[in-house]
C-alpha cells in the first residue's frame, strides 16, 4: 500500500530516493493522485484505472514540471476519458508515417540514441514501411520478426513494434495490436565474469598500458561511470574543471586527475584516427582483458560492474560523493 499525506512542494522535493526500482505515494486530499519516485530521483504523477479488465498506469506528468494543483485538477479529466476509445481516423496512414508520428510524439531520447533507433527501424522495418497500419497483420509482423538474426535484437524490435501499435490504437490508427499475440523469445541472459579480485587485476592490467590515450580512456570507463560510447567521444569544451562537471554530470576526483593529465591540444580528449574520436578499440582492450586472466570481459562489463554498486542522487555533489566513496572503498 503506498505511503498517504498530503502533496505539497516542501515534502515532494524532499522525499528520498530509493536505492532500486521505485516507491510509491498517494495524495490524502486526491486519493486517486498517486506519484512514482525511481531509483534515478524521477518523480511523476500518476492515476490508477481498470480498462477493458486491465489494471492501467496513466501518467499525468512529471514534478516539478506539473504543479501538485495542476495534477490533482487533472485527475478527473484523465480517469474520465481513460474509457473513451479514439475514433479512427478515415483517412489510412502507413506504417512509415506512423513511425515518425511516434518517434516525435513518444519518444524521448539524446540525438545519439534516438539516431540508432532510426537506423533499427531503418534496417528491420522497411518491409512493413508502404503498408497501411490497419491492414497489417499478425503474420506480416512474423515474417519482419523472423528476418531478424540474433534473439536479442529480435525482442527488442518486438518491443518496439508492439509499442507502436499501441501508440497507434490509443490515438485512432488501428483497432488490434498483430504483436500482441506473437510471444518473445525466450533469451539466455549473459553472465558478466567480473567480480571484485578480478577487477583488481583489471585495473593493474591497464595501469601498465603503455599509450597513454587507451590507458586514460580505460581508466575513464572506471573512473567516470559512463559508457564507453560517452566517454569516447568527450570533448575538453563539455568539461569544467572549476565545478568539476562534464556537460552537467558531476566527475569523481580520480576522472579529474586523469583528465588533467591529458593533453589539451585539440577538440576530443581521446583522439582516434582521421581527426575522428576514439571508436572501439577492442584489439587494446582484448589484450588488458586478457592480462587480467579475464579475456571475455567486455568494456559495457565494466560500467555495468560499477553502476551496480552506485548509490544515486538527485543532488549533484551527493552523487559526486557517492562516486568518490565507491572509488575509496572498492577501486583503490
Amino acid at each position: 500500500m503506498a505511503h498517504q499525506f498530503l502533496f505539497n512542494p516542501y515534502i515532494l522535493d524532499n522525499l528520498p530516493i530509493p536505492s532500486t526500482g521505485f516507491d510509491v505515494v498517494q495524495d490524502s486530499a486526491e486519493p486517486r493522485l498517486r506519484m512514482y519516485i525511481t531509483s534515478r530521483g524521477v518523480k511523476s504523477f500518476f492515476v490508477r484505472k481498470r480498462v477493458k479488465g486491465k489494471d492501467r498506469r496513466i501518467i499525468i506528468g512529471k514534478y516539478p514540471g506539473t504543479e501538485v494543483s495542476d495534477a490533482r485538477e487533472k485527475v478527473a479529466e484523465v480517469l474520465k476519458t481513460a474509457n473513451v476509445v479514439p475514433k479512427l481516423h478515415r483517412k489510412k496512414t502507413n506504417f512509415r508515417k506512423m513511425a515518425d508520428i511516434y518517434l516525435v510524439k513518444k519518444v524521448r531520447r539524446s540525438d545519439s540514441s534516438l539516431a540508432k533507433l532510426v537506423r533499427s527501424i531503418m534496417r528491420h522495418l522497411s518491409p512493413l514501411f508502404e503498408k497501411n497500419i490497419q491492414d497489417i497483420t499478425q503474420e506480416d509482423i512474423s515474417n519482419v520478426l523472423s528476418a531478424i538474426s540474433g534473439n536479442a535484437v529480435k525482442n527488442r524490435i518486438h518491443e518496439l513494434l508492439h509499442s507502436i501499435f499501441k501508440f497507434a490504437i490509443e490515438n485512432g490508427y488501428a483497432l488490434e495490436n498483430p504483436v500482441s499475440k506473437i510471444p518473445k523469445i525466450k533469451e539466455q541472459r549473459r553472465v558478466r565474469p567480473l567480480t571484485q579480485a578480478g577487477f583488481n587485476r583489471l585495473l593493474v592490467s591497464i595501469n601498465k598500458e603503455k599509450s597513454q590515450n587507451l590507458r586514460s580512456a580505460f581508466l575513464m570507463l572506471i573512473y567516470g561511470f559512463m559508457p564507453k560510447s560517452k566517454v569516447f567521444s568527450m570533448q575538453w569544451r563539455d568539461l569544467d574543471f572549476n565545478h568539476y562537471t562534464w556537460c552537467g554530470h558531476p566527475l569523481s576526483d580520480a576522472a579529474v586527475v586523469v583528465l588533467q593529465n591529458l593533453p589539451q591540444n585539440g577538440r576530443w580528449v581521446f583522439p582516434g584516427r582521421g581527426g575522428h574520436h576514439l571508436t572501439d578499440p577492442r584489439m587494446a582492450w582484448h589484450r588488458v582483458a586478457t592480462n587480467a586472466k579475464i579475456p571475455n570481459l567486455t568494456m559495457d562489463d565494466v560500467n555495468k560492474f560499477l553502476n551496480k554498486k552506485l548509490v544515486w542522487a538527485s543532488n549533484r555533489e551527493d552523487f559526486r560523493l557517492n562516486m568518490n566513496r565507491l572509488i575509496d572503498n572498492i577501486i583503490m
